[in-house]
């Protein structure tokens, strides 16, 4: 399994609009494909499940933080296939599809989770290795073998938990406005996401080392005109070519008339959106992601 996490410091910079829709674009071409919901906001759980699913569904415990839990006693997650829910908009999608598309949902005080895990390594700093691996370890789990990628929503921050899912991951993707604030934060995260990959390998066995998985960035809500991005834009799109982390090609519109309403009808707009010219990008966003996975060996289940 193939493991994707889509991180960034900045918030509102699309990164649950960009999941759901990979996700829902993936599962269409006949993928198996796992959603996890890293950020307490809850917001790529909301795009699949109604607040009222979420509550009487699929609270407390199967959640995220259900992953997490049980640290304090060092035991391991006991049946993560417990902890998924499969949209029943969505399957009803993909019904003439081979390819399927599960979620494990996020929690209201997931944040909270974050604290607690930074809490266990300050006072025990020797399961350094083992609270950064956490999610590393569930996805390897016999439960997982049947899906071909994991798609992983991480929250605006680099906690403990968004460090779990770097060090699970074979490829990160960074969404991005093109403006100053939106790309102002990509160094700092590829040396944090460097550094870190450093002190795990200097902290555990040669058969745990992890590599540093490489990144591309994905310009979100670009403003057109003439079919191309506004002046403004295309200056700030520039300056990131020129740096450390390469975009792809493909670029996802600004269209809130589009993305806006798709979360409170639980489907991806890549699966029933009414807006051509973003459902093709979305279509080729796919199509380019699928071929850097081509590449990347993935977590053996």
């Amino acid at each position: 399994m193939q493991v994707v996490s889509i991180i960034n410091h900045k918030g509102g910079v699309g990164k649950t609009t960009l999941t759901a829709n990979l996700g829902a674009g993936l599962a269409a071409r006949g993928k198996r494909v796992l959603l996890l919901d890293l950020d307490s906001q809850a917001s790529l759980t909301v795009s699949f499940f109604t607040p009222t699913e979420w509550a009487e569904q699929l609270l407390p415990e199967r959640t995220i933080k259900h992953w997490f839990d049980g640290l304090d006693d060092g035991s391991a997650l006991h049946s993560p296939a417990g902890l998924l829910a499969s949209p029943r908009r969505v399957r009803e999608k993909l019904a003439r599809s081979s390819g399927r598309l599960d979620l494990i949902p996020s929690h209201r005080d997931l944040s909270d989770v974050d604290t607690e895990l930074a809490a266990h390594l300050l006072s025990d700093p020797d399961r350094f290795t083992q609270l950064h691996s956490r999610l590393r370890a569930g996805l390897a789990h016999e439960a997982f073998a049947g899906y071909d990628v994991a798609l992983i929503d991480c929250a605006p921050n680099f906690g403990l938990i968004a460090r779990n899912a770097v060090a699970a991951s074979d490829l990160l993707l960074i969404p991005t406005k093109p403006d100053y604030l939106s790309t102002n934060g990509i160094d700092s995260l590829g040396l944090k996401i460097s550094s870190f990959v450093d002190e795990f390998n200097a902290r555990c066995a040669d058969d745990e080392q992890i590599a540093r998985p490489p990144a591309a960035v994905v310009f979100t809500m670009v403003q057109l005109h003439n079919d191309e991005p506004i002046e403004a834009q295309r200056s700030v799109m520039s300056r990131v070519e020129a740096g450390h982390v390469e975009p792809l090609t493909t670029t996802i519109r600004d269209s809130k008339a589009v993305y806006g309403p798709a979360p409170e009808y639980g489907v991806p707009v890549i699966l029933g959106g009414t807006g051509r010219a973003a459902t093709r990008e979305l279509r080729e966003l796919v199509s380019e992601i699928s071929e850097r996975l081509d590449g990347v060996e993935g977590i053996a289940a």
